[in-house]
């Protein structure tokens, strides 16, 4: 992720789509997504921060100082110790969709941070990189598969840092996103949530964590993963604002298909086997956007244009 042309004053950050949670594992676990963002950020040395976005967000999102993006480049090169750019020019270009739990904001952050490092040069280590994203997005779930790619697990240790763990699912793996033209914050959905829950839910919640990850890894049959996808602590709360989702996941998993709410929603993610799949489409109708995508086995991506 680093460059030792000290001269390069332009970087490409390429970050993916994120879906957490993946049902029992709240605020643990997430799965890179092959749907990316890629960012484009420059070194002017001329005064003034200039944004041009096209595809998700065009013409809504701040395109100045308050662009996510450029908040996290700040952040970061605070953190290094380097003195701020007097300009900077970004070129956003958006594929993940604003605000349907497939992790936009982590992508921004992400990539606002890996670019600021490759462009100060900076020896700023992948662990003070995840740290300060997580800090700035709030939610490591996220932000550990937009960094390393496949499926991770996320913790904080008994300091109260970040930590992540990379596992490769099964290449048999397929997920499927229905995704909503509704928006909805992840504020709102997380402010429903208790703030105590049955012991009975969480160990339910324990052991259907466990067994996802296996089945994601080395067995994932329908059965498991219909099994292993279970919840018991986030999306029935959710529920009021995201009734149309909480429907299609109930719809999908009463066919037999193992889905989930993504993250936050209102996307909801389907696991596609070969038997499930044309139980898929009937289900959802017309009024969600279909996607099957890939896990993202990389992560979040740094070029310089001349090696492109």
């Amino acid at each position: 992720m680093r460059s030792d042309e000290a001269n390069v004053r332009t970087v490409v950050i390429r970050v993916p789509a994120t879906s957490a949670n993946l049902g029992p594992g709240f605020d643990a676990l997430g799965l890179a997504l092959s749907l990316n963002d890629e960012v484009e950020a420059t070194l002017t040395g001329q005064p003034g921060v200039h944004v041009t976005v096209e595809g998700e967000g065009a013409g809504e999102v701040d395109t100045g100082e308050g662009h996510l993006v450029i908040k996290a480049m700040r952040r970061a090169f605070g953190l290094m110790g380097v003195p701020q750019p007097e300009g900077i020019r970004l070129h956003c270009r958006n594929r993940i969709p604003h605000a349907r739990g497939l992790g936009s904001s982590s992508a921004a952050v992400c990539a606002g941070i890996l670019a600021a490092r490759a462009l100060a040069h900076s020896e700023m280590s992948d662990d003070d990189v995840f740290a300060l994203a997580t800090e700035m997005e709030g939610h490591p779930d996220n932000v550990a598969p937009c960094l390393a790619g496949g499926l991770t697990i996320a913790w904080s240790d008994h300091s109260g840092a970040p930590r992540k763990l990379k596992v490769t699912p099964d290449q048999r793996i397929r997920p499927v996103v229905a995704i909503p033209a509704v928006r909805l914050s992840t504020e709102a959905a997380r402010g429903l949530l208790p703030k105590d829950v049955p012991h009975k839910d969480a160990s339910f919640n324990a052991g259907r964590a466990a067994l996802l990850i296996a089945a994601l890894t080395l067995r994932p049959e329908r059965e498991l993963l219909l099994a292993a996808t279970e919840d018991r602590l986030h999306q029935r709360y959710r529920a009021p604002v995201m009734r149309e989702s909480v429907d299609l996941v109930e719809r999908l998993r009463a066919v037999g298909v193992p889905a989930v709410v993504s993250g936050a929603g209102p996307t909801v993610l389907a696991f596609s086997t070969s038997d499930t799949q044309d139980l898929i489409a009937p289900e959802v109708g017309n009024d969600w956007h279909i996607q099957q995508m890939d896990v993202d086995p990389v992560g979040a991506n740094v070029q310089f244009p001349e090696t492109r």
